[in-house]
């Protein structure tokens, strides 16, 4: 018996280490007690100290006020809200509803339908381009008879501009704001396309050799990596941003679904529905380090990086008797 406590406590001993070696540290938990199911992308609104939640399984969007810990709106009567974008300078939250098909647009206090934009099944993560005002926006994809499209949306007067094709299902976009250039995942074929932002036009398709299931990505502005978060293998991949060249490559846990570049500390942050985030140290050469795995929580797959307040915010859904919650980490060295 006094083996297997010896042993129970190295254990815990180790658990405890690995935490303590993890670059990120928990410092606030969020419960939102009246929420179900899973949950999809985050916004943020500085101002206001406002994190809007896509709680896909609750088919609302919760307006948690990260200041008072209060959720102050619930916004309901949505299908499967999946990428959200608060466009400050509008005073606009944008929500793309996977299973309504459309990009809704709310406004005002409290937050009200303004717009409403068709779309395709399966609206899902979107970026934000300030210098044009545009929204990219993936959907479509699913069969053949509903093709894969980025949509780039007008926030001044909330109106189509284009609608480009994809070979299917575009699965997470980011923005090289210096380059002009968004880039976009596309999974089930892996490759990854890269978008004119100027001319709106796709100017490159890069074919992921290395892995497949390229779901998550981020651009690293430093060393213009291009990051990807694979499932098949579980990977984080680098790529040359300019040239798509597969640079480097290291494990990750299994279901990456979100990923984020912090410049502050040239890290990706790679969140799994394992329940693990992931972080990578990101050199000038595009190279990749590991510095250690955070756990989190069963499901928890999706978040949001604020740079400005070195904080990473994860949604671990409920379980059991356990509410789902909201967790926010200080990425601060």
């Amino acid at each position: 018996m006094k083996s297997i406590a010896i042993l129970c406590l190295l254990g815990l001993a180790t658990v405890a280490s690995a935490q303590s070696n993890s670059p990120l540290r928990l410092t606030k938990t969020f419960p939102l007690k009246s929420v179900s199911g899973r949950f999809d992308h985050f916004a943020y609104d500085e101002s206001g100290s406002r994190l809007f939640i896509a709680a896909t399984g609750n088919h609302s969007v919760e307006v948690l006020n990260t200041s008072t810990g209060v959720v102050t709106e619930s916004l309901t009567g949505l299908g499967k809200p999946h990428g959200l974008a608060w466009i400050a300078d509008e005073g606009k939250l944008f929500v793309a509803d996977g299973s309504l098909a459309a990009l809704k647009v709310y406004s005002g206090s409290p937050l009200k339908v303004v717009a409403t934009l068709p779309l395709s099944d399966d609206a899902d993560d979107m970026v934000y381009d300030p210098s044009t005002k545009l929204l990219y926006v993936g959907h479509g994809g699913g069969s053949a008879a509903i093709p894969g499209r980025i949509a780039v949306v007008n926030t001044v007067d909330n109106s189509l501009v284009a609608n480009l094709p994809t070979t299917s299902h575009p699965e997470a976009l980011d923005i090289d704001p210096a380059g002009k250039r968004i880039f976009a995942n596309i999974a089930d074929s892996a490759e990854v396309v890269v978008i004119d932002a100027t001319t709106h036009t796709i100017t490159k398709t890069w074919k992921i050799a290395r892995a497949k299931d390229n779901v998550p990505v981020a651009f690293d502005p430093d060393s213009h990596a291009l990051i990807l978060g694979c499932r098949t293998p579980a990977k984080a991949l680098s790529l040359d941003a300019d040239t798509g060249k597969e640079v480097s490559d290291l494990p990750s846990a299994t279901g990456a679904d979100d990923l984020f570049y912090e410049s502050a500390t040239h890290r990706a942050y790679l969140i799994s529905g394992s329940g693990n985030v992931d972080v990578y140290q990101v050199a000038a050469d595009k190279t990749l380090k590991a510095l250690g795995t955070t756990k989190t929580g069963a499901g928890a797959k999706t978040g949001l990086l604020v740079s400005s307040l070195h904080t990473l915010f994860v949604a671990v859904p409920a379980a059991g008797n356990e509410p789902a919650e909201i967790r926010q980490y200080t990425t601060a060295q």
